[in-house]
This record gives C-alpha cells, structure tokens and sequence, in this order.
C-alpha cells in the first residue's frame, strides 16, 4: 500500500510542475506578444552656421573710407600746418578715423608707431594722440578729447589701451593726431626731416 501511495504522490508532484512550467510558458507569451506590438515616432533637428567677420577701414577725411591694411598702402594723414617749414613751438594737428565695414562684428583698436625715418628729426618732435567726439581735429577738439598717447610723448611711443569700435560701422572713432617741434628746440633741428607710420591694429571682441 505505501508503494502505491508513493507512486501517486509522485504523479502529483510532476503533474503540478507541468502546471507550472505551462503557467510559466503563457506569461512570457503574453510578455512577447506586447513588445511585438509598441508603436514609435521620432523628431529630427537640424541647424546651419556662418562665420561672421571683421573688417575695418580708415579716412583722413572723416567721410571717405577705404581699406590701408599695409604699410606700403598707409593713408597719408593731412596735418593742417604743413609740417614742411616747422618751428620752435608749432604744433600741427591732422585727423585719421576708423571703423567697422557694414557688415562686421565689433572689436577694439590699438595704435601703435613704427620707427621714424629721415634725417633726424624724430628726436626733436613730440607728439600725443587723443580720440574727438566729431570728425574735427584741431587745438580746441584736441583740448577736450581723450588722451590715447600722452602730449610730449617721443615718436616711438604708442598706445597704452584700446578704444572700442562698434559692429556694422555704426559709429566710427575719431584719431586727433598734434605733433610738436618744442620751444626748446636746438639749432641742430634746422632743415632736418622726419617721416612716420602709424599701425591701428583692430581686434574682434
């Protein structure tokens, strides 16, 4: 009698694994009918890019610009004393502007002075820079400006800062250059010559 109880026992116990393993096996058929039917959809975003520039020009003149980015092509400025006759105490002024070509971005400028040529001149003059509200450039504008390089400074010298220039040539920056042969001037001046260029190097900001 044990053995047959045993036997049936035994029939239980297999016949509730295949329940098990069937109950199991629907489950994961469910599950893998689900993923079979997920819908989708995307969304794309694209974008394109162009470098901008940054250009400036310069006029002696204060209206009439054009490009001088060399210094074989350096725009020669218009002192209102022509400083071909100097003497002991004269200061001649001269007006050179800068800006921005339409379309550039916005940047800043720093002048700078190469070594002065001629016969020796250069160490007799001084000179100072300032920027002027308008595209006038003599004693009473020059008094009122805003110093760039000092009055009384020697030929060499540039500029200690920068000046900002606006984008798209929408306000320009006005140089008033004033060089000066001082009263203390020696006699060994007399009939020398000087010549000079002047770099405005624009950066982008």
């Amino acid at each position: 009698m044990s053995t047959r109880r045993g036997m049936r026992e035994a029939r239980r116990l297999r016949s509730r694994r295949i329940r098990a393993i069937l109950a199991g096996g629907l489950v994961l058929g469910v599950g893998a009918a689900a993923t079979l039917a997920a819908w989708n959809d995307s969304e794309y975003s694209t974008a394109t890019f162009t470098a901008g520039k940054f250009d400036i020009v310069g006029a002696t003149d204060g209206a009439n610009f054009s490009g001088h980015a060399t210094a074989g092509a350096a725009a020669g400025l218009n002192f209102q004393l022509p400083p071909t006759a100097m003497a002991p105490g004269n200061t001649t002024y001269a007006l050179f502007s800068v800006k921005t070509v339409n379309p550039s971005v916005a940047g800043n400028l720093l002048l700078s002075a190469g070594t002065p040529g001629g016969t020796g001149l250069a160490a007799h003059l001084t000179y100072g820079v300032r920027t002027v509200a308008t595209a006038v450039c003599d004693a009473t504008t020059y008094s009122t400006g805003t110093v760039v390089v000092a009055a009384g400074s020697a030929l060499t010298a540039g500029a200690s800062g920068t000046q900002p220039v606006a984008a798209n040539g929408a306000a320009q920056v006005n140089y008033c250059f004033a060089v000066t042969l001082p009263t203390t001037a020696s006699n060994a001046a007399q009939s020398l010559t000087m010549s000079q260029t002047w770099q405005i190097l624009g950066t982008s900001s």
